[in-house]
């Protein structure tokens, strides 16, 4: 196989301790939730971090969609370490330091920028069957200073090392500048950068910051859920999710030396892609219900799996069968955790 350098895939995000319950639907009824949604925590929410936090079976995970993909794709390539970089902004304190731990547990390379005016974000997941419903407190994560941080020499030492960049949209509500920085560097230099729509409220509310980033989009990830509020929002005027993708790959692109590739997951139905001037759908992996613990970290897991591949020059196809491996492997697992190894082909 190809060797992949240290530092070829470059993520950037928030850097979030996942909270992690079984709860019932009093619960989310109590705090107005959907079984399934991402959403940031307001006022009303403060006491259910106090209250998830007592239940009998709480878990702490190291979360943060970008991170967690970022993560599973240094799981997924194994050796060398350090692959993957990550950038992110966490408080002095000790979830920032677990955060710490567990990156380097994972072999990324992570440099925090850390300050102490917020504690460390945390994102409350609420789950219910195989549903999760997520309740993000960016805190620390929202501090993030692209000229304390991603301006500074050596940082962007690393940004330029990279090939491949992949962002999640969340962190559009925090530092558009930063990402648009990173985004035209690699439209710049034709390397491949990657967005995922993330949420429906991104779509919906920071639509200015997503659509002046869109020119520099190469690969596009996002579920079908959140495809539906994009195309809703830009006045598509369907909710056929590979008509969805097909408009998508066709908006502005500044870099016209790559097709814009379009990838939207389904949860259990199969994942739509754009190959060249076609819509292909690709069939996930088949799972019994009962081996299914928590769905949190699924999306997170596609996209780090892809990315695994991608920094690999792969072929979309191989990059969307890592995807659905690697998803398919975190879902029998309690939030985004992975076993020792992996075993794909």
């Amino acid at each position: 196989m190809p060797s992949v350098s240290s530092n070829a895939l470059f993520g950037m995000g928030n850097p979030l301790l996942d909270i992690s319950a079984v709860v019932d639907k009093d619960f989310l009824d109590k705090y107005g939730l959907k079984p399934n949604d991402q959403i940031l925590a307001e006022e009303k929410h403060k006491a259910l971090f106090d209250e998830i936090v007592k239940k009998s079976k709480v878990e702490y995970h190291a979360g943060g969609s970008t991170q967690n993909s970022v993560k599973i794709a240094q799981w997924m390539i194994q050796e060398p370490h350090k692959v993957a970089t990550f950038f992110g902004c966490i408080g002095k304190d000790h979830f920032g330091e677990i955060l710490k731990q567990k990156a380097a547990e994972a072999h990324v390379d992570a440099h925090y920028y850390e300050q102490n005016e917020e504690p460390t974000g945390t994102c409350a997941a609420c789950i219910t069957g195989d549903n999760r419903s997520l309740v993000a407190n960016l805190a620390a994560a929202n501090c993030y200073n692209k000229e304390k941080h991603l301006d500074l020499e050596n940082n962007w030492g690393l940004v330029e090392k990279a090939r491949v960049y992949y962002i999640a949209g969340f962190f559009l509500t925090v530092s558009p500048d930063s990402i648009l920085k990173v985004a035209k560097h690699a439209s710049d230099r034709n390397k491949v950068f990657g967005l995922n729509l993330s949420a429906p409220f991104i779509s919906q509310f920071f639509k200015e910051p997503l659509m002046k980033v869109m020119p520099y989009v190469d690969i596009l990830f996002g579920n079908e859920t959140e495809a539906a509020a994009f195309a809703k929002e830009q006045g598509f005027e369907t909710d056929d999710v590979a008509e969805i993708a097909r408009r998508v790959q066709l908006l502005p692109k500044v870099n016209k030396n790559r097709q814009r590739i379009v990838v939207f997951t389904q949860g259990r139905e199969d994942t739509v892609a754009t190959v060249g001037d076609k819509v292909t759908m690709f069939p996930v992996l088949d799972i019994d219900q009962n081996d299914i613990v928590d769905t949190n970290g699924a999306g997170d897991a596609f996209v780090g799996g892809f990315l695994s591949e991608l920094v690999q020059e792969k072929t979309l196809e191989q990059c969307i069968r890592a995807g659905h491996y690697a998803a398919n492997t975190i879902i029998r697992r309690c939030g985004c955790t992975f076993p020792e190894k992996p075993d794909f082909q």
